[in-house]
């Protein structure tokens, strides 16, 4: 499969590259009110509202600043309702590679940072340890309910 690497609270993820729509440098974000902290706003794509997601808190990852390597990957997600557009924050995007998926790594049980249920499994890149975040349950899970969920299904 080919996936797009990127850099997230100081670990290395990826995501499908077939879910990839662009990257974009940071953009202005438009707060919404009582949105939870996974989706706490709207950004302009090219004239349509798209929903911008945070990642590290579904992961339970700390908030970093943007720094000059901060992008915004705008992605086609499975929702409820259907495939949805929406952008989620990347401290870094590296590269667009192959991956192959019959030599990911289960979940182990223990010493694992992140929720288990939110990722598909740990792959190896250049020497390095990958996790692949399993976006439809992120998406579909608790962390985007409420006023973040309603959003996601306006902006489309």
């Amino acid at each position: 499969m080919n996936v797009v690497t990127l850099r997230l609270g100081g670990e290395m993820m990826a995501l499908p590259a077939e879910c990839l729509r662009e990257i974009l440098e940071p953009v202005p974000v438009t707060r919404v009110p009582q949105a939870g902290p996974f989706a706490p706003g709207l950004i302009n794509v090219r004239g349509a509202v798209v929903p911008l997601a945070d990642l590290r808190v579904a992961l339970g990852m700390q908030p970093e600043p943007a720094t000059e390597d901060t992008r915004m990957l705008v992605l086609d997600v499975p929702l409820a309702s259907g495939t949805g557009t929406v952008a989620i924050l990347a401290d870094k995007v590296l590269d667009v590679t192959e991956m192959d998926m019959s030599k990911l790594d289960a979940i182990p049980g223990v010493g694992v940072r992140w929720p288990p249920e939110f990722l598909l499994g740990i792959g190896k890149w250049h020497g390095e340890f990958v996790a692949l975040p399993d976006l439809e349950k992120i998406f579909m899970s608790g962390a985007a309910q409420g006023a973040a969920a309603t959003a996601l299904e306006e902006g489309n």
